[in-house]
C-alpha cells in the first residue's frame, strides 16, 4: 500500500486529543488507511500514513477536523546504508 507524509499546520496542538480523534476516524474508515507515526514540532505535525490514495488521506483529515496542508507520496526510503 502506498505511503504518504502529511504536513499539518497545527500550532499548539493537543497531542492526546488529536490522537484520539484520528483513531476514531481511522476505525470508521476501516483497514484501508493506517497511521504509522507522527513527528511533532512547535507549529506542525508530520504524519506518516499508509493509504490507497491521497483522497483517502483527505477524507480522514476532513472527518477528523484537522488540516492536511500538504500530502506527499513517498517514492523511496533511504538511510545511511544507501551510501554504500
Amino acid at each position: 500500500m502506498p505511503k504518504f507524509v502529511i504536513e499539518r499546520d497545527l500550532p499548539g496542538a493537543e497531542v492526546r486529543a488529536i490522537s484520539q480523534q484520528s483513531n476514531k476516524v481511522l476505525r470508521e474508515l476501516g483497514p484501508q488507511i493506517q497511521w504509522i507515526q507522527s513527528f511533532v514540532t512547535d507549529n506542525k505535525l508530520y504524519c506518516v500514513y499508509l493509504a490507497p490514495d491521497e483522497d483517502t488521506i483527505r477524507e480522514h483529515a476532513r472527518r477528523a477536523g484537522f488540516p492536511a496542508n500538504r500530502i506527499s507520496a513517498v517514492r523511496q526510503l533511504i538511510d545511511p546504508t544507501s551510501a554504500e
